[in-house]
């Protein structure tokens, strides 16, 4: 077994970091609703996953990473979770085109959901991960993920969408 030196695994974490943040940066955006705590949660995973880089093996290391992310976020509500939300204002106008509109009403509307099902349905339908993969993710059942889905996507489907066309 060669033994690689710390700069090599530095620069070999730097790589994956760059490549793996866009990412993060985008599946903690959709669970916490925040621009500003989702970077602070993606840097508190990139971490943690650095304090455990050395055992992360390279196949893995997004999955692992990710599963880190939603941990953090499950610790950060635990925290938390007697807070007041307060709706992000946008400080700049919208698009003519409505895509930032869209964006905002989707986040909008994973707020409305209960911690759990917002966890499920972003990580089965943003990140498209399997059910079983979302179960191990989660610490769940793959029936609590199937039941945590259908409720929150039946739960989004009930909300008014300001975009044309609403969800669907």
């Amino acid at each position: 077994m060669t033994r690689t030196s710390k700069a090599d695994r530095d620069a070999v974490f730097a790589a994956f970091m760059s490549e793996a943040t866009p990412s993060l940066m985008r599946t903690a955006y959709l669970l916490t609703g925040s621009t500003d705590t989702a970077a602070e949660l993606v840097q508190a995973t990139l971490v943690k996953a650095y304090a455990a880089w050395p055992s992360i093996r390279p196949e893995t290391a997004l999955a692992y990473t990710r599963r880190i992310l939603v941990n953090q976020r499950t610790d950060g509500w635990r925290r938390t979770r007697h807070e007041v939300a307060v709706a992000d204002v946008p400080d700049r106008p919208r698009p003519e085109d409505g895509t930032e509109l869209l964006r905002h009403d989707v986040v909008r509307l994973l707020r409305t959901l209960p911690e759990q099902q917002r966890k499920v349905v972003v990580l089965r339908y943003y990140q498209d991960l399997s059910e079983a993969s979302t179960a191990e993710m989660l610490g769940i059942s793959v029936g609590a993920v199937k039941s945590a889905a259908s409720r929150g996507l039946a739960a989004l489907r009930a909300l008014p969408a300001t975009t044309e066309g609403g969800i669907r």
